[in-house]
């Protein structure tokens, strides 16, 4: 299993929800709604310690991201 980002994102040609791995030729997974979307796709990057990434309807704005594993830019304090 590759080990790149996950992003779900949504697809307006088939109206649903899906998780893709950075560098994937298709989709690991859909789903009916980006709630269900969204566990399967964190779910995905932890286990293998990567970082998802949750896209807005238009599929450019990411609006929520979480990082599992080591974190290239952790937060100072």
């Amino acid at each position: 299993m590759p080990n790149g980002n996950v992003h779900t994102m949504y697809d307006s040609n088939s109206a649903d929800w899906y998780n893709k791995r950075d560098g994937a030729f298709r989709a690991s997974t859909r789903h009916e709604t980006k709630a269900e979307a969204s566990s399967r796709g964190q779910e995905l990057a932890r286990n293998t310690g990567s970082e998802w990434l949750g896209h807005k309807k238009d599929g450019n704005t990411i609006n929520d991201r979480r990082t599992y594993g080591e974190d290239p830019f952790p937060p100072r304090g």
